[in-house]
């Protein structure tokens, strides 16, 4: 998913030489891939859970919930962690959680019980936490400070590949195991026998994905010691959250919380609106499978975008991105049929440039400083755990998902204002 963030373990940018920098940019797109991926497979389990669970929609949004959870408990120990052991080892350690997150669902998938998906997700959330805590910070090392804005958007075009292909394949391995047979249609223990099938299904996909990790986290390990000159320094981690008191970063930083949430809702939502019959009608696989164009309009668009985003002003763009999904969610909204669903599939484009263009835009001019901001940022990136049921609840008590969709857009809508707000450069603070 592409709720990445420049979170900051400590300052070793002057001990990454030029002959580290081609093969540490292939480990870190590597983990943009990897971890954008993973967090793309909660839009594929949300409909599964929601099914086997007999969830409303607020209750199946808590599969994001317990996910993005993990950004707001774990991101600043995760930066002592990698403080203290460097990133290469914090990547190892990242990974290995994120493994022991997925081979949680087998045990899980013995005795099915929501709460327990729940927690699993969580373990694998804080794993892709600490993950992102090494990739990001090294992506601004890589290159001289006047393009680092436009070398983040060119990574997450590398998370924005991962999400585009997992969900294609976890939609075949986790919605289309019993293709034919819904729960609706069974009761007693057929259904009981039913949920512990469907469970293990997607436990099967997580243990694939558990010994593809393993294999990674080894591989790194291997190239522990690649940075040996690597340095943190002695101060605090982090000092605290007198930067909210600059309005520029505060207003940056909730458009963070609300862009996350945003995208991540109707990411969460596309199974379940595709399947409407006044959209396409289409069964769990068939939608799931239609997962990646949203995803793939974020990765066409942030390849672009890392070329528009020296050419045009990054507050405009951003505006015009955030007002063009504002206008898309009211065409898919008031439309049906094909026209409602790829209208609501397009949004992905919008969202491409979004989160690193925020980002900049809020940390522009903090000097010193910057690694508190980003420290921030990353605890805002909650919103995916907030946004996301409050919009479910929405579908709930008004009985459609068109409807709940205007939360999102509202969000959107702020966002705009904030691109406009920020669209003039700021001096770097003493």
């Amino acid at each position: 998913m592409s709720s990445n963030v420049a979170n900051d373990g400590g300052s070793a940018a002057n001990e990454v030489t030029a002959a580290d920098a081609p093969e540490l940019r292939l480990f870190v797109m590597a983990l943009f891939f990897i971890f954008g991926g993973v967090t793309s497979l909660n839009d594929v389990i949300i409909p599964k859970l929601k099914e086997l669970f007999s969830l409303d929609h607020m209750q199946a949004m808590l599969v994001q919930s317990a996910f993005f959870a993990a950004y707001f408990t774990i991101s600043l120990p995760a930066a002592a962690l990698v403080r203290r052991l460097g990133f290469m080892r914090g990547a190892v350690v990242g990974l290995l959680t994120m493994m022991l997150g997925c081979l949680l669902f087998v045990p899980v998938a013995a005795s099915p019980a929501f709460s327990l998906f729940l927690a699993a997700l969580f373990v694998l959330a804080s794993g892709i936490t600490i993950v992102q805590v090494v990739a990001n910070p090294l992506i601004s090392l890589l290159g001289p400070p006047e393009t680092a804005h436009s070398r983040l958007t060119f990574a997450q075009g590398f998370n924005s590949l991962g999400t585009t292909v997992f969900p294609y394949f976890g939609a075949i391995l986790i919605l289309g195991s019993l293709a034919g047979v819904t729960a609706a249609q069974l009761s007693g223990p057929a259904f009981d026998a039913y949920r512990a099938a469907e469970s293990r299904a997607v436990a099967h996909a997580y243990v694939g994905l558990a010994a593809a990790l393993t294999l990674i986290a080894g591989a790194v390990w291997l190239h522990r010691n690649r940075l040996k000159g690597e340095s943190h320094g002695d101060g605090p981690v982090f000092s605290g959250f007198g930067l909210l008191k600059q309005a520029r970063f505060a207003f940056g930083t909730a458009a963070i919380f609300l862009y996350v949430g945003a995208e991540v809702a109707i990411g969460s939502l596309i199974v379940l609106y595709l399947e409407q019959k006044h959209v396409l009608a289409l069964d769990d696989q068939a939608a799931g499978k239609l997962i990646p164009l949203y995803w793939g309009g974020a990765l066409i668009g942030r390849f672009i975008g890392s070329g528009a985003l020296r050419l045009i002003s990054p507050g405009r763009l951003l505006a015009f991105n955030a007002l063009g999904a504002v206008a898309l969610i009211l065409l898919s909204a008031n439309e049906t049929g094909a026209l409602a669903g790829y209208s609501l599939l397009a949004i992905g484009l919008m969202n491409s440039i979004m989160f690193p263009t925020i980002f900049s835009l809020a940390s522009e001019g903090l000097g010193a400083r910057a690694a508190e901001g980003s420290g921030i940022i990353c605890v805002a990136i909650v919103g995916g755990a907030v946004i996301p049921p409050l919009t479910g609840r929405l579908a709930d008590v008004t009985g459609s998902l068109s409807v709940a969709l205007a939360l999102p857009a509202l969000c959107y809508a702020v966002i705009a204002f904030f691109g406009l707000y920020a669209r003039r450069p700021v001096a770097l603070a003493a």
